[in-house]
This record gives C-alpha cells, structure tokens and sequence, in this order.
C-alpha cells in the first residue's frame, strides 16, 4: 500500500498521528497533488493537540494549487479546510469571508450551516474594529509553492519530529478521557409517532453548555466539542419532511442528545429520515377545503408516492383496497321510476355521507357467512388492525401475526 492510501486509512480509523505521516511522505514525492494537503490539513486540525498553524499553511497551499489548476471541487475543498483553520486562529472574519466563498461555489455544502452558526456565536457582540472580526484574507492567497526538494526536507524534520516521546503524555490525559464517546463509536437512531420524529444521537459526556444545535424546517444540526480537541458535526439536511422548528426540542442527556422534531403535518409518516427531493406540502387552508377523497390520495403522494400495501391472504397477491372501494362504493344512477317511487334504499343508504372505504367493509361484512364474518374479525383483532382475511380456514389454525405495511415497524405500546 502507498503513502497516500496509507494515509487515508489512518485518516478514517482516526489515527491522526499516522496521518499526517503518511500524507508528509506522499508529498515528499507528489509535491503538487493537491488531495494530499487537503488530507494532511484536516489531521492537523484533528490531532491532540491540533496544529493550527500547519493545518492552514497546508489549506492555503492546497487553495494556490487548486486555482493554478482551475480545479473547481479541490478550490472548494481546500477553501473550506483554510476557513476551518482560520476559525481555529480565532480569525473569525476571515473565516467567515471563506466560508462566503465557499457557499458562491456550492450552496449544498452540508457543513456550511453549523460553522455559520458558530461564527454568529463568536461575532455576537464583537464590535467592527475588533481584530478578530476584521477581513485580511485574499480569495487566493499569495504564497510560495513547495518544491519536490522543499517537500523532502519536511518529510524528513516530520519523521524526526514523530520519533521524539512527547514529555508526560501519560501522565496528563484530558479532562474527558474514558467519559466521552470516540467520534468513531458515535452512532444515530431514529423513529417516529404520528406528531414527531424523534432522533437519539448516542454520545456520552457531551457538554451542554458548549453544544451548538440548530433545527430548520427542513434540517438539523449540532457541534460539540470532543476530548481531542477538534469538534463532532452532525447534521441532516435536507430531512423527509418538514418540522415546526420553534416547537422542536433537543435534550442533552449524560448518554445521548434526543432530538424530537415536531411534524409540521401530523399523521405524515417518513420513509426515511433524509431527502434529496424537495417534499411536496398542502396549506392549512388548502387541506382544509379539500374533499376527503383528495387529502387522503395527496397524504398517500407525500409519503410514499403510492397507495399503501396491506397484508393479504389472496393468492394473487396485494389488491389496490382504495380503487376497489371506490369501484364497489360508487352509486347506480337511479332512473326516473325509482327517484319517484323512493326506490330500494338498501346497503347504498347505511352509508351515504360517510367514508367510503368503511362503507365498502361495512356492506362486506354485512353479507358475509359466519365463518367469514369470524375469519375477519379475528384476523383484525389479532393483528392490530394489519390484517384483514375472509378465508376462515387458515385464520381459524392460529393467532394471526401483526404484519406491518413495507418500511414501517410494529412496536409494542
């Protein structure tokens, strides 16, 4: 294996150290590629302790070969490690005007929305002529390449440097060694209700008063601070569907951070919890006005762009339980004798003005014999409503099993 994939390797098992090792050999060799600054730059900034000032020196040279090459995604990557460096220098206005930069390039980048939020923080107060918040920096900054002899050099004083024991550093572990989660173990889970999504982002040891967390109608995100230095990003953007922000709560709790996400639409249920199509939505005033018939056709579009499929017994597989019922619920038109003589009200009337599709099972069980009338009411029951059969002798063999429609999960209450 090479430097370089040696390097991403340790890069993604977290080995920093390593990382930057491997990335400093590469460049020893390649000392134009721009990838390996890129990458070295981030494990600078990941290191415990960070090294600030290599991870912008390498950002900025990365940015410089980047644009000599007119390399539209390296300049956006390389512009987006030099503001996160610059963040890191406490030069937040420079940060700031990079990460300006970065989003004219790319408006979906994802980590955009939590380091804004974070600048807003520290600007918060400051005044125009305060150091911090001023702007120095230049698009492309104005430097000296490194040369392949230049690169070499740093390889070797690199390797030096990583053979010298650093001095009482197992004596001095950090305030949160074996309390906080590793970034690498920090998972998420996530289900829903009828009202809300709730999201359960299990890390343990997450200070709350350092925890930047921000809920958008259609994203969430949070930062926090780990014991090695650098800062944990999370974020979901763009969510399934839309949430009411103001009502949305987050709880930091000493094993996780739950997020519960309040629907903007109750009784929308979410195939999964991120898109990358934007959901279709209905106004209040629009759905109220609508006829039944159409919410329930335009609420079935928005979650799964489909009817629901129901659990069946039928050898032919699922049936389209709406059209029948619409099929089988709709009215004869009566002719003149009948309209005059009243007619023969019959099952039509026992439901007129009600729902359809009750109707439809209503006038179904009506006309059943007792064994289907016991196949259906057993299977019912048995399965919390998600199942439905007629045929008594296969119900009649044992308990029928709850059978949730596809991509959801029967849970007990």
């Amino acid at each position: 294996m090479d430097q370089a994939a040696q390097g991403a390797a340790a890069l993604t098992s977290k080995d920093f150290p390593a990382a930057v090792n491997h990335y400093t050999n590469a460049i020893a060799v390649h000392s134009e590629a721009v990838d390996y600054y890129i990458k070295r730059s981030t494990a600078y900034t990941r290191i415990s302790p960070p090294n600030h000032h290599a991870a912008l020196s390498d950002a900025e040279i990365a940015l410089s070969l980047a644009s000599k090459r007119g390399k539209r995604e390296l300049i956006i990557q390389a512009q987006l490690r030099r503001a996160i460096a610059l963040f890191s220098h406490e030069r937040y206005g420079d940060s700031r005007q990079c990460f300006d930069w970065v989003r004219k390039m790319d408006e979906k980048e994802k980590s955009l929305k939590i380091w804004e939020m974070k600048l807003d923080a520290k600007l918060k107060g400051m005044g125009e002529d305060d150091e911090k918040a001023t702007v120095t920096v230049k698009q492309f900054p104005d430097l000296e390449l490194p040369t392949a002899q230049t690169a070499k050099k740093g390889a070797s004083s690199t390797t030096a440097e990583k053979a010298k024991p650093t001095p009482n550093a197992a004596e001095q572990p950090t305030a949160s060694a074996g309390v906080q989660t590793p970034a690498s173990k920090i998972r998420h889970e996530w289900y829903q209700t009828q009202d809300a999504v709730v999201v359960s982002l299990f890390a343990k040891g997450v200070p709350k008063d350092t925890a930047t967390i921000d809920m958008q109608e259609r994203s969430l995100a949070i930062s926090f601070p780990l014991a090695t230095g650098s800062d944990y990003d999370f974020s979901l953007d763009p969510l399934f569907g839309k949430i009411d922000a103001p009502a949305s709560t987050a709880k930091v709790m000493s094993t996780k951070i739950e997020f519960t996400l309040k629907k903007k639409q109750a009784g929308e249920m979410w195939p999964k919890l991120e898109s990358h199509t934007p959901v279709p939505g209905m106004t209040k005033e629009e759905n109220g006005n609508a006829p039944e018939d159409v919410k329930r056709v335009v609420l079935a579009e928005q979650s799964t762009n489909s009817g629901p499929s129901y659990p069946t017994s039928s050898r032919s597989g699922p049936k389209d339980w709406d059209k029948v019922a619409n099929e089988l619920t709709k009215k004869p038109k009566k002719d003149k004798n009948e309209s005059e003589t009243g007619g023969e009200g019959g099952a039509d009337d026992e439901f007129e003005g009600g729902d359809p599709v009750n109707g439809f099972f209503q006038s179904l069980y009506s006309q059943a014999d007792p064994d289907t009338k016991r196949a259906m009411m057993k299977s019912y029951q048995e399965s919390n409503g998600t199942a439905l059969s007629t045929n008594w002798a296969e119900v009649g063999k044992g308990k029928v099993e709850t059978q949730p429609p596809d991509g959801m999960e029967a849970k007990p209450w």
